[in-house]
């Protein structure tokens, strides 16, 4: 059997060292006890790496050491990734000044991603964003359903 294909964005990196959210580390941390086991395929882009690279210098390299432990698959940002980005923002499904969120929905949408992870619940983990997006993408011609999905979905049951 396939394993899922996941795109982890930033914010599920993060969580991994959230002491100030006791709770959403420890689903974090039992999301990644899960593809520590081999559950699930990783992948992320450098747009993951560019937003860790503004964190502090500690926290910065606490994340990039974890990322390396962990070897998840590098997606490319290519003029696709950037179009289907740019048509979010067009559609008003999300700002301007949310760019990077745009294109980890456009990355995860053209690579058909299973899911794309996040903690964001504003701007990618919530079902309204996630009917808007599948709604762009069907009409852009990318029939592959993308759930938009936090940690918690999927360290207790499988996708």
């Amino acid at each position: 059997m396939k394993k899922p294909q996941l795109y982890l964005e930033t914010s599920v990196w993060n969580f991994i060292f959230a002491d100030d959210a006791p709770e959403k580390k420890e689903i974090t941390l039992r999301f990644f006890d899960k593809i520590k086991k081999g559950e699930y395929e990783i992948f992320i882009s450098d747009v993951v790496i560019e937003e860790i690279g503004r964190a502090i210098d500690k926290k910065r390299n606490l994340i990039l050491n974890v990322i390396k432990d962990y070897k998840p698959q590098k997606l490319v940002v290519n003029e696709e990734v950037v179009e289907l980005a740019k048509n979010y923002i067009s559609e008003g499904i999300l700002p301007q000044e949310k760019f990077e969120d745009s294109t980890h929905a456009a990355i995860a949408t053209i690579f058909e991603m299973d899911a794309l992870i996040s903690w964001n619940l504003r701007h990618l983990a919530n079902l309204k964003k996630m009917e808007m997006i599948n709604g762009v993408n069907m009409k852009q011609g990318y029939y592959k359903r993308l759930e938009l999905i936090t940690p918690m979905e999927v360290s207790d049951e499988e996708l």
